[in-house]
């Protein structure tokens, strides 16, 4: 694998530097040296997942080697199952008009923190001391 200079300090692989070059195109200007290799994890890990599926389905069918098909229904199959679609808009602001029309409890006029009962604190006694009989 050859590796590609950046600068005089910073030595890439040349996916590092694609994915570097992929972020500059889509108009990412500052982001964490950690953000390409997070991104290149996920794609080597996500390229492997599929290869795996694709193994299997190919083995399934008793095929001697990998092709399309097998690489086309491994990809749907993480696709259905690993990204979902947010729900509607609409659903969304029914579901909070029904939670905001229960009020929110008035809270009490103590001032401080409210703590819960002692014996769920930390700050609480939780031991008891028993005097020697003899």
């Amino acid at each position: 694998m050859a590796i590609q200079k950046r600068d005089s300090t910073q030595v890439q692989p040349p996916d590092a530097t694609t994915v570097s070059l992929v972020l500059q195109a889509l108009g990412v200007q500052q982001y964490d040296p950690k953000v390409v290799q997070q991104i290149l994890e996920y794609a080597h890990r996500y390229t492997t997942d599929v290869l795996q599926d694709a193994l299997v389905y190919m083995e399934h069918a008793n095929k001697t080697d990998i092709d399309l098909d097998d690489v086309q229904l491994a990809i749907q199959g993480r696709v259905n199952h690993s990204f979902t679609t947010p729900p509607p808009k609409e659903f969304l602001l029914e579901l909070a008009e029904e939670k905001n029309k229960i009020p929110l409890p008035l809270l009490p006029e103590k001032y401080g923190n409210r703590l819960p009962a002692e014996k769920y604190c930390l700050t609480g006694v939780n031991f008891s001391i028993s005097p020697n009989v003899s």
